[in-house]
């Protein structure tokens, strides 16, 4: 590194540190890439928690002599909580401060995941999971927070999120790839000690760089019957489409779940517009330019979640392959991942965010329709090798232009609230998603073709939205 380098290091170390003790915080020796390095590992750990017991389902299923309807509930256990929480999350971060509620999610996130290796029975596990969520829902805003700190400036700010846009996705896909392995080598339960390990080694980090004083500099209030409404809503209306994939829609269960659900949130909304502290100020998601990014969040992770989902039980239920051999067929999914989340950074900082999340949503689109020609003879190598590396491709630049988008111009007494929504969203994409596309499933006799016309249906999603946000690129102007 050369002087100026140096001195120019030196002068944006100094400038962070006087930022941070502004804030009520202290720094006095930040290393900029190896923070972000951690707060990127606990984000992704907190995806990973999402999908690791997919692949297991089955073994955990035989040893606790489960039955269907009470393995979506050990996978939705940690989803529920952690999407009907995030949006207080997001306004319990903004008040009490980022490392506060970090290290009271990361503890109960971390011993929550202590107990999953050693439940004894099926609703400990589910406790567990749920625990899990909660304590998530506390630490996603945190995580935000802290980068909007960690980059005060839009233009660091918007760098750094093209690249965080795709690290919840690798979590997701290397929960799913490890799974299988550590579910045939060893044990679904040992997949629960890397939640722990991230918890407990991630608070001990992030607190040795933050150390929060009593000075904060601004205190939204709690808008309890706001958070109540959004909470119940959130989790009813994901806990029936969650079980319309189980039930037929006509039992109470599902319609019932869902039209409550759907009444709660209406009814938040309305309150927001006469409260005087919204948990979710109105104008804040209907930014066009946010609006964008969160649609395309949800549509990049709706389409993650389709394609783990329905091809692990294409390879297992109807293929016969294994656990172990189903998670290797996933390594180029990963690999996508890996190479797209690196290039899209550096597009991001080249092009409009908006122009990178429409170039993903037709790429996506076209693995989505290489896809769609699945039957019954779909060879690996030539049929699913293809769509398995592009869609995630795609994604990867969605998630990172859209990231970009969602927290555009966002002042730092918002970062906890641009966490929750932008975390809502990704997590509410598998399930509204996965359920509205099953659906289409279910209208085909035969399964596999069920299947392709839920990838095919996805691609015509991606192209509609792909041609609403060209639309969209005259009139939406961000400062990414």
């Amino acid at each position: 590194m050369n002087n100026d380098s140096a001195a120019e290091t030196e002068d944006r170390v100094a400038s962070f540190d006087k930022d941070w003790r502004q804030q009520g915080f202290s720094a006095p020796a930040i290393n900029v890439r190896s923070l972000f390095a951690i707060l990127a590992v606990v984000q992704a750990t907190l995806i990973f928690t999402i999908v690791m017991v997919g692949v297991p389902l089955p073994a955990i299923g035989t040893e606790f002599g489960l039955v269907q309807a009470e393995l979506v509930l050990v996978s939705a256990g940690y989803g529920l909580p952690f999407s009907g929480l995030l949006l207080f999350g997001g306004r319990l971060t903004d008040r009490f401060s980022g490392i506060t509620m970090f290290t009271l999610g990361a503890m109960l996130f971390g011993l929550a995941s202590l107990g999953g290796i050693f439940a004894p029975g099926y609703w400990t596990l589910v406790a567990v999971r749920f625990i899990q969520g909660v304590g998530a829902a506390m630490i996603a805003p945190a995580l935000m927070a802290f980068l909007r700190q960690l980059y005060p400036e839009p233009s660091d700010y918007g760098r750094a999120m093209a690249v965080w846009g795709g690290v919840s996705v690798l979590g997701g896909a290397v929960g799913f790839l490890s799974s299988g392995i550590v579910t045939t080598w060893v044990s679904w339960r040992w997949m629960f000690i890397i939640p722990v390990v991230v918890a407990f080694t991630g608070m001990y980090m992030v607190r040795r760089m933050m150390v929060l004083t009593d000075k904060i500099s601004s205190r939204p209030g709690i808008d309890p019957v706001g958070a109540l409404l959004a909470t119940s809503g959130i989790s009813l209306f994901s806990f029936g489409l969650i079980f319309s994939g189980e039930y037929p829609w006509s039992m109470p269960l599902v319609w019932g779940t869902v039209s409550t659900g759907v009444i709660l949130f209406i009814a938040f909304l309305f309150l927001e517009k006469k409260v005087a502290a919204p948990l979710l100020p109105p104008d804040f998601i209907l930014n066009p330019t946010r609006a964008v990014g969160l649609v395309g969040i949800l549509l990049a992770a709706a389409g993650m979640g389709l394609i783990t989902f329905l091809l692990s039980l294409y390879l297992q239920q109807i293929r016969g392959w294994t656990p172990m051999a189903t998670s290797m067929a996933f390594i180029p999914y990963t690999a996508g991942l890996l190479v797209m989340n690196r290039v899209a950074g550096i597009l991001n900082a080249r092009y409009h965010a908006l122009t990178i999340t429409i170039i993903g949503l037709l790429t996506g689109a076209v693995g989505l329709f290489l896809l769609a020609l699945l039957n019954a003879d779909t060879g690996y190598s030539s049929g699913l090798l293809p769509g398995l590396f592009i869609l995630p491709a795609g994604a990867s630049l969605m998630f990172s232009g859209s990231a970009v988008l969602s927290t555009a111009s966002v002042p730092l007494h918002q970062a906890g609230l641009a966490g929750g929504v932008m975390n809502t969203s990704m997590e509410l994409g598998p399930t509204m998603g996965l359920a509205a596309l099953m659906a289409v499933a279910a209208t085909q006799a035969d399964t596999i073709a069920g299947y392709g016309l839920a990838f095919g249906s996805a691609g015509c999603i991606y192209v509609v939205a792909a041609i609403a946000a060209i639309f969209c690129h005259r009139s939406v102007r961000s400062p990414c």
